[in-house]
Formats: C-alpha cells, structure tokens, sequence
C-alpha cells in the first residue's frame, strides 16, 4: 500500500482546480506570501497550514472531511501519514530560512 502523501501528491495535479491563473487570485487568496519565518516553530505553524490548506482544496465537501477524521482518528498508520506530509512541508521551509542559521 503506498503512503497516504504519495497518493496525494501524485493525484494534486489531477484535483486541484485550474481555472484561475496567479494574475487571477484575489489577494486574500494569497495565504503565503513568504516561506520566510523567524523561527523553527513558526515555521511548522506554517507547515501544518500548508498541508490543511491544501487538503482544504483538494477536499471541498465539509461533511466528507468530518467523516475522514473519524477515521484517521483512531488509526495510527493515517495519522502518521498526516505528520509527514507536515515533516516534508516543514523540510522546504527549513531548506528556505536556511535551517534558520544566523
């Protein structure tokens, strides 16, 4: 069974709507402006809205996101799928603030 981010990943060009090109967004859309942050923490405050925003896009439907929660909620493997689309959220972050080297 692959990961849960692999499935993700490989179906994102697929579910993600492309209809409104950058020039298009309004720009309350626009909910990174930066990848910049001044610590490690805010950096993963930003990587966990990442992953929530995106899977907020790929997922519209409110009622069909409860219901997945129920489920992963009690399932280990799903959450620990979840945790790493965060960890590879917050790697490109890192990578961009240089690992936050002063």
């Amino acid at each position: 069974m692959k990961p849960l981010y692999s499935i993700i990943l490989m179906t994102l060009p697929f579910l993600m709507p492309v209809t409104l090109s950058a020039n298009e967004m309004a720009a309350d859309d626009n909910y990174v402006p930066t990848l910049i942050t001044e610590t490690p923490y805010e950096g993963r405050q930003l990587a966990i809205k990442l992953v929530r925003k995106t899977i907020g896009t790929i997922q519209t439907d409110a009622a069909a996101k409860h219901r997945v929660r129920a489920k992963y909620a009690e399932d280990p493997a799903l959450l620990i799928d979840a945790a790493e689309l965060v960890a590879i959220e917050f790697k490109t972050i890192a990578i961009a603030n240089d690992y936050w080297r002063k």
